[in-house]
């Protein structure tokens, strides 16, 4: 199909009252899920309103979100987090939070993307064993900030004494939470 945009522009897809969307690029109705998989595959579009070309291209991103959530399959945004984010509107803290959230996805991504590429290059023997190594410092790390007095250990090679270490991680992981149950307070 012949393309109605210039080179790097962002496909338009208007949005007429009748809700339905039409991509002006390959002049055909399309669908949120079309609208998805666009995003999937990191295709440039805006969404613009047909009568008054007003940019809604967040309020249908989010209309994707909330259909994704609602789809009765996995859901990937847990109650306590949709909760804090409501919290969030109106708190002096809502200014802060798109460039705060962008920048966690963004390091989500990098770190997604350096796990991957480690592991098709086979650099490492096994790029997980190092992922938990680090996560396993940074919550001994937590742990000595947080619970006055306890010592990060190195990990041993028995089995016992690895029950004992784990029996000890989850009751300080308790305890933290504890901590920051009654910081919320």
């Amino acid at each position: 199909m012949a393309k109605n945009r210039k080179e790097g522009d962002p496909i338009v897809v208007k949005k007429y009252a009748n809700r339905r969307l039409y991509n002006t690029d390959t002049s055909s109705y399309i669908t949120l899920d079309d609208l998805a998989t666009m995003v999937r595959d990191n295709t440039d579009f805006k969404v613009v309103d047909a009568k008054t070309g007003e940019d809604i291209t967040h309020a249908i991103l989010t209309q994707i979100i909330v259909d994704q959530e609602a789809s009765g399959g996995e859901q990937m945004l847990p109650v306590s987090f949709l909760r804090d984010l409501i919290s969030m509107y109106g708190n002096s803290m809502q200014s802060m939070m798109p460039s705060y959230l962008e920048a966690s996805m963004a390091s989500f991504r990098k770190n997604r993307e350096q796990l991957q590429e480690a592991f098709q290059k086979g650099i490492a023997a096994n790029p997980f064993a190092k992922l938990a190594e680090t996560n396993l410092k940074m919550m001994q790390g937590a742990a000595q900030a947080w619970i006055p007095g306890s010592q990060a250990k190195a990990p041993s090679q028995g089995p016992a004494t690895q029950t004992d270490e784990l029996a000890e991680m989850r009751a300080q992981m308790a305890a933290m939470q504890k901590k920051l149950d009654e910081m919320d307070r």
